[in-house]
């Protein structure tokens, strides 16, 4: 296909009629197709059923050290979830505590706890003049609204397929010490899909904070989501990094079964270092006795151990793998060739990422919404929801039936050629 750039006035003009033709016909089917967060699907939800068999009235609910599941105790968690979470993690067990359902609210919770009682024995967030967060940008928008909540200053970094503008973050890491920490999806990341590189974690663990309190917050929500059994990206251990630099408490390590069981009944964990773990509890003792060790039980039962865990993953990859590549194979025969945007072609995780033609992206999610396919808002994936080259578009490939995929994004295609026609038409006509 021709780049619309090279189009000429008449040929746009006569190009943004037939595609308005199109988009009319598709309005009065009257759709409502849903792509607007990264959610599991049911034929994902259904192969975790068997959470629901392997506890009963008649099971033996005590763990190996005697622990009765049903009662109060272990704080930190049952041995065997820890053991679990830990090969999942990729960290030792005794440097793992298990929380409820969402990793999520152990973000929420670790910077609510900062902002009261501090880091550590630092002064409290809450207490100082001015408090800010490295947000790598394009990036996880709940993430960036637990720190606006608090009122904490989010500031935009770069995301490059690499991971964060590492010069950026350690420049500012170090001359600022009102930064306390920076939120990073660090495996297929959201929305890019992007692994960071080898240096880039080596990078982060030897960063040297003007903050004695400052925090990485790493959010390895997709660390077993592979989409290719021999295709993956892999990710160097940060705690075992950090420690090997002589930062042993830089990083708070999030992940959850939220993606790989059931999001609202999954567990939680973080993973931290000795004087982090100790510092957590000191508060946790006054918010909780303990978490839901029948959950965490049930889990260890149904995986066994982390082999069950890989192969139940595979499963899940063999239903979504079809998705992501039905949305790259779209892309690719509607827009390849027209130079109005570009996209990722991630190794796994939940998402894709979409870049528009600047001035283009809140126009296509409100043509499509138009057209009955609701897409995340445009400018979501910055902080404030401020993208300034108005560009940015995250795709969800997950939750919709392949067959209602296909379609949205057909219609989403169709989105950006009007779009972006009419932007080079208004260009050229603006110019004569």
């Amino acid at each position: 296909m021709k780049p619309y750039k090279d189009l000429t006035a008449e040929e746009l003009v006569q190009e943004i009629a037939q595609l308005k033709a199109e988009y009319k016909k598709i309005q009065a089917l009257s759709l409502h197709l849903d792509m607007s967060r990264g959610k599991p699907s049911q034929d994902q939800l259904n192969l975790s059923m068997g959470l629901m068999d392997v506890l009963d009235s008649t099971s033996d609910l005590t763990c190996e050290d005697g622990t009765d599941c049903r009662n109060y105790g272990q704080l930190t968690g049952i041995k065997e979830a820890r053991e679990l979470l830990g090969d999942m993690m990729e960290n030792n067990p005794k440097d793992i505590v298990i929380y409820g359902n969402s990793s999520l609210n152990v973000m929420f919770d670790t910077v609510s706890r900062a902002w009261t009682h501090g880091v550590m024995g630092s002064t409290p967030w809450g207490k100082l003049p001015e408090v800010k967060f490295l947000c790598p940008t394009p990036g996880y928008d709940r993430h960036f609204k637990i720190t606006e909540y608090f009122g904490i200053k989010n500031i935009p970094v770069p995301m490059t397929p690499e991971g964060p503008d590492m010069d950026i973050v350690e420049r500012m890491v170090r001359e600022d010490a009102s930064i306390k920490g920076i939120w990073c999806v660090p495996k297929y990341s959201n929305p890019q899909g992007y692994s960071y590189s080898d240096e880039t974690v080596r990078r982060f663990a030897r960063l040297e904070p003007a903050a004695t309190d400052f925090r990485i917050f790493w959010d390895n929500a997709y660390g077993m989501h592979h989409l290719y059994d021999h295709h993956q990206d892999y990710l160097i251990e940060i705690l075992a990094e950090c420690k090997r630099a002589g930062n042993p408490d830089l990083v708070y390590k999030f992940a959850s079964t939220s993606k790989i069981t059931f999001p609202g009944s999954g567990i939680a964990a973080l993973a931290t270092s000795p004087n982090n773990m100790e510092d957590f509890l000191t508060h946790l003792r006054y918010q909780t006795i303990s978490h839901d060790k029948v959950n965490q039980l049930r889990h260890v039962r149904f995986f066994k151990d982390i082999h069950g865990m890989v192969e139940h993953m595979r499963k899940h990859a063999d239903i979504i793998r079809p998705k992501f590549e039905a949305v790259e194979d779209i892309l690719e025969r509607d827009l390849g060739g027209l130079e109005v945007g570009t996209w990722t072609k991630p190794l796994g995780g939940y998402f894709l990422m979409f870049d528009s033609l600047p001035g283009c992206a809140k126009d296509i999610v409100a043509r499509a919404k138009k057209a009955g396919v609701v897409f995340t808002p445009a400018g979501a994936t910055w902080p404030y929801g401020q993208d300034p080259n108005d560009s940015n578009i995250r795709i969800a490939p997950t939750y919709p039936s392949l067959q209602e995929l296909e379609q949205a994004m057909e219609i989403f295609t169709l989105c950006v050629r009007i779009s972006s026609a009419k932007k080079i038409l208004a260009q050229k006509q603006a110019q004569q």
